[in-house]
């Protein structure tokens, strides 16, 4: 049966038995997701995928798909990919009915048997065709055996999912036990499926198995036989109250159904979510936040380790002269020969010493015993001298416990309040001309030079423009790119950029005309100059329109140096200079300008500012001629 702590042998039993119905299988993808978790995607034929997804030490069945993959695949993921993407899966098997699946897998360079453990903490071992372990997912030396490269995995064994009569008999009669524990320990059935055996066999599950008579037995023999039947057939893979089964037991009160056993198990233990980088964006934590998850984090830690070190010496003084048994038979022996050959002894020896040993660690001198929790030892201490170590232990984490939670307990300092530094405005394909925003959001364009009037009426000049110039020999040749209701704007922008600024006066007229109206083909016998236009027809004359500019720093939404008609820079710019013709060279008066701006400029503008606010950017609004400072907001 599966439940919450895992899947039982028989529950594999039925699982073996489906994923063996795939075959062939080719192994396509390995995936590795935390410390327990595995994927793989299986290719079958008829460009069939499944996907198989285990967790040893728990549960495995196929999924209806994986959990997205890693960014940085692990080692040992890296590792079974080398070794086994594109082999065949030749047999899937089981190792008796035990929570062991077994994968052979053979390739151009030889046939694998990939082992995935399912009980206790689970591992995934790699081994050669005969059995000879080549890597671990998690290398341990135990007493019954040892998970290093190297070693030979044991897959021999009775199988007890197909015992003769005589087998099955023995095995109950093995020991003075009930019906039920007997079929529960000897069988490996578990408490519930040797319930369902008496059931199906009609007996008392307390009878003591020494008085079965050869009637009993062939019942309960068939009873046995019918239970291996139906997990490896899953004929009604159901969930109970109970957990997850691959077939329907007697009394059972199933809360759903299902077509198959991986898709009940699928059911049963939902994928565990794996945090995507597009999540883990979305779930950003505040520095304090994160702070406290720690500390909360780090309490919980430090109070777990504290009652283990407490449990562990409590242990040590209740199996004492066990304890000090152990110490003297090991320190003795590692007198005399070495640890390898300490543990390989440990294997075969029927000491009472002996039955506790978990683990050596020969790098410290250290043994690992089961006193009902494990329980590290160092063989070349006392008694008392090992139990000082956890007390020793105890006293750190509760040091450390005492300080998380004063660090928990302290206020969290005020953060400083960090500058925002903004962006600098893209460059625009008109920028290399001089330009402007009217205050209702239109753009006007005028050239620098006569190249750059010629080009712009030739390239740029639409059917909607307006074509706007200061009625003066000698000025910015201006396009209006759309309709406004600020054409004072665009007409004191016009009059600004010519030579009447360079004059020296103070007001001047401007015209406007229709984009028909200019030609560069002159009357007979006349001659334009490069720059100059003709203008035919009625143009729309401005009178006395009033010179200046302002120049300013522009901080929403992006960060840029403008230039043009107070008006609509004052309304677009946080900071600004006003500029009139006057005495001051171009270069001189944009220097003065950004003197100005950068003392006008706010500490939390100051960053972002630097980088924008330049001699060279000021000047490429500055008009040509001499000018003066009227004055600065």
């Amino acid at each position: 049966m599966a439940t919450e702590k895992g899947m039982s042998g028989l529950d594999i039993t039925a699982l073996t038995a489906e994923l063996q119905e795939k075959l062939p299988l080719w192994i396509g993808k390995v995936f590795q997701y935390d410390s327990t978790t595995f994927g793989f995607r299986l290719n079958g034929e008829d460009k069939a995928r499944y996907f198989f997804f285990a967790e040893i030490g728990r549960r495995a069945h196929l999924a209806p798909q994986l959990p997205p993959s890693p960014k940085n695949p692990s080692g040992y993921s890296m590792y079974l990919r080398k070794y086994l993407i594109g082999g065949k899966v030749l047999s899937i098997t089981q190792k008796s009915i035990e929570r062991v699946i077994i994968f052979e897998i053979g390739k151009s360079g030889g046939t694998f048997h990939l082992v995935l453990e399912f009980f206790d903490e689970g591992n995934i071992i790699l081994a050669d065709s005969g059995f000879l372990i080549q890597n671990a997912l998690k290398k341990r030396r135990f007493r019954e055996r040892d998970i290093v490269a190297g070693e030979v995995y044991d897959v021999m064994g009775l199988n007890r999912t197909a015992l003769s009569i005589g087998a099955f008999e023995e095995s109950l009669r093995s020991e003075n036990r009930d019906l039920v524990r007997a079929a529960a320990v000897n069988l490996m059935f578990g408490g519930v499926l040797a319930e369902e055996l008496c059931l199906r066999a009609g007996m008392e599950k307390e009878f003591p198995t020494r008085y079965l008579d050869e009637d009993q037995v062939q019942r309960l023999y068939a009873a046995y036989q019918g239970i291996i039947e139906d997990a490896r057939s899953r004929s009604d893979p159901i969930i109970d109250q109970r957990g997850c089964w691959p077939f329907e037991l007697i009394g059972s009160d199933p809360f759903s159904r299902y077509p198959t056993f991986s898709e009940a198990l699928s059911s049963y233990y939902p994928l565990p979510s794996f945090d995507t980088k597009e999540e883990a964006k979305q779930q950003v934590l505040s520095r304090e936040e994160r702070i406290r998850r720690q500390q909360e984090g780090a309490i919980k830690k430090f109070q777990a380790k504290i009652q283990e070190s407490e449990r562990a010496a409590e242990l040590i003084y209740e199996r004492y002269t066990d304890v000090q048994q152990a110490i003297q038979v090991l320190d003795a022996a590692s007198q005399k020969m070495s640890w390898q050959e300490i543990a390989d002894l440990l294997k075969r020896s029927d000491h009472p010493a002996a039955a506790m040993i978990v683990s050596v660690n020969p790098a410290d001198a250290t043994v690992v015993l089961d006193l009902g929790m494990k329980v590290t030892i160092a063989i070349k201490k006392s008694v008392e001298e090992n139990v000082a170590v956890y007390y020793e232990q105890k006293k750190k984490f509760r040091s450390k416990l005492e300080g998380a939670i004063r660090a928990m307990n302290r206020p969290a300092p005020k953060q400083k309040e960090k500058a925002v530094v903004k962006k600098r405005q893209k460059p625009k394909w008109y920028h290399r001309f001089r330009w402007f925003e009217t205050s209702d959001g239109t753009l006007v364009i005028g050239g620098r030079d006569a190249d750059q009037n010629e080009e712009l009426v030739k390239k740029y000049m639409e059917g909607n423009d307006t074509f706007v110039h200061a009625d003066v020999h000698g000025g910015s040749a201006v396009i209006v790119k759309g309709k406004t209701d600020r054409m004072d704007e665009v007409a004191q922008f016009a009059a600004s950029y010519s030579n009447l600024w360079k004059s020296g006066y103070g007001s001047g007229d401007v015209y406007s005309a229709r984009p028909d109206q200019v030609s560069k083909t002159p009357e007979s016998g006349e001659y334009v100059a490069k720059g100059a236009f003709v203008i035919r027809g009625e143009r729309t004359y401005y009178r006395n329109v009033t010179l200046g500019i302002a120049i300013g720093l522009a901080t929403d939404p992006d960060l840029a140096v403008i230039g043009g008609p107070a008006s609509a820079v004052e309304k677009r710019a946080r900071y600004t200079v006003r500029l009139s013709p006057g005495t001051f060279e171009p270069n001189d008066i944009a220097k003065k300008v950004v003197r100005i701006l950068r003392d006008r400029v706010s500490s939390a503008d100051a960053k972002s500012a630097a980088g924008v606010l330049s001699t060279e950017a000021v000047a490429a609004f500055v008009p040509a001629g001499g000018s003066d400072l009227i004055d600065a907001k």
